[in-house]
């Protein structure tokens, strides 16, 4: 075989040339957009009040709150605000739908102005809303159940061992009680 060497000439270079310059240009307008792009961010979350709430923000915002349960499925926030609107000034109205469906969960968190009109819709608790009996509570602040202490190690599920062959006879398999255990199932991991 022969040598084969590429063949630069001048106008492969001057092309390779206008290409870099092509990229420098793309980069610096990259650079342009994403500050611009986190200034817009900044403005919307300032001027909507939304962005990373602090504790003690969440923790006012439901001591103004209560949840609404037993909600109609074919609620409206407005029909709600139409309901509590005696109790005080409104600023938010939450109905919860299911992410996969977009149907309602049936229930709500209304926010109020302030705290004190939440004793007073309390009050609503158990009144009739489009033929129904809504529950109406505080709402509470979530609190994950390791801070709490719910959770303590103890393992979930049946058993200690699958099948739970700690009390007594043979191991089942995940079989319920007395079943022997049949050896012949394909693609069941038996570690023991």
């Amino acid at each position: 075989m022969a040598d084969q060497t590429p063949i630069i000439d001048a106008e492969m270079d001057e092309e390779i040339v206008a290409m870099k310059a092509r990229v420098q240009a793309m980069e610096a307008e990259a650079a342009q957009l994403k500050v611009m792009q986190e200034q817009v961010d900044k403005d919307m979350n300032v001027a909507n009040g939304v962005g990373i709430l602090s504790d003690a923000a969440k923790e006012d915002i439901d001591n103004r709150s209560v949840y609404v349960g037993n909600v109609d499925y074919s609620s409206t926030p407005e029909e709600l605000q139409y309901h509590f609107q005696a109790c005080g000034t409104i600023n938010r109205i939450t109905i919860l739908c299911d992410k996969w469906t977009g149907h309602p969960k049936g229930f709500a968190y209304v926010e109020f102005a302030d705290a004190m009109s939440v004793p007073i819709a309390v009050t609503l608790n158990e009144s009739l809303f489009k033929g129904r009996l809504i529950k109406v509570t505080a709402k509470r602040t979530n609190v994950p159940a390791f801070m709490r202490g719910g959770y303590r190690g103890v393992p979930r599920g049946r058993g200690l061992y699958r099948g739970g062959a700690i009390r007594g006879g043979f191991d089942r398999g995940g079989y319920g009680r007395g079943r022997p255990p049949y050896r012949a199932r394909r693609g069941f991991f038996q570690p023991y």
